[in-house]
């Protein structure tokens, strides 16, 4: 699966971005949600989250790096999430905010910053349904990917497996179709891509290549 990252978009052209996202192969379309407070960038929030809603034909994957996430559970759910993500890094009472997303409707995503171990979610994995796994410092867009991640990625494919759990695997930042092949092999189920899509001539057929790596 791919979720074109619409960070990695022109905003003032947001519609025609969701437009080539609609037309493409791609899956979910992916949303970054930034505070300036648990990552050093602003980007957008709820408005943009209804706004994209209103012309996007795939579900929206919406990733929320931002202190105290469990306040606006309700209000991204009626902006029009379908997949809400939360940072492990951020969560205080983590199974009860992963329960509340579940309760609300949307699938429960976590996410995981570089330095942090699957080892820690040995007690929660069973709660997630989308685990999110940074392939960069989060915060901005175009940068390079880690490569660690591939040993990251087999690491969590094995505690799912261990666990029983139903979890996806999704991988985020500076992916592009040279990683995609070594990342489904890995355990990743959906690759999020922003510069490799939006910054490429062709946009439709970009994603077609994650798509088909």
């Amino acid at each position: 699966m791919v979720a074109p990252s619409m960070l990695a978009a022109d905003l003032a052209e947001l519609k025609t971005a969701v437009e080539w996202v609609n037309r493409s192969e791609a899956d979910w379309l992916h949303l970054d949600v930034m505070d300036g407070t648990f990552v050093p960038n602003i980007s957008y929030g709820i408005p943009v989250v209804q706004a994209v809603k209103k012309h996007a034909r795939k579900p929206l994957d919406t990733h929320l790096m931002i202190v105290q996430p469990e306040r606006y559970f309700d209000a991204f759910k009626e902006a029009g999430a379908a997949i809400l993500t939360i940072h492990y890094e951020a969560s205080t009472h983590l199974n009860r905010s992963l329960q509340r997303i579940a309760q609300l409707g949307m699938r429960a995503g976590l996410a995981l910053n570089p330095h942090t171990p699957v080892s820690l979610l040995e007690d929660s994995i069973a709660d997630v349904d989308v685990l999110l796994i940074m392939s960069v410092n989060p915060g901005f867009g175009g940068q390079r990917f880690i490569e660690n991640t591939y040993s990251k990625v087999e690491k969590a494919k094995n505690l799912i497996l261990q666990k029983k759990a139903k979890t996806l695997i999704e991988v985020d930042g500076g992916v592009h179709a040279q990683h995609a092949a070594a990342l489904f092999a890995s355990g990743a189920d959906i690759l999020v891509a922003g510069t490799a899509v939006f910054q490429s001539a062709d946009p439709v057929q970009a994603i077609a290549e994650l798509k088909n790596s």
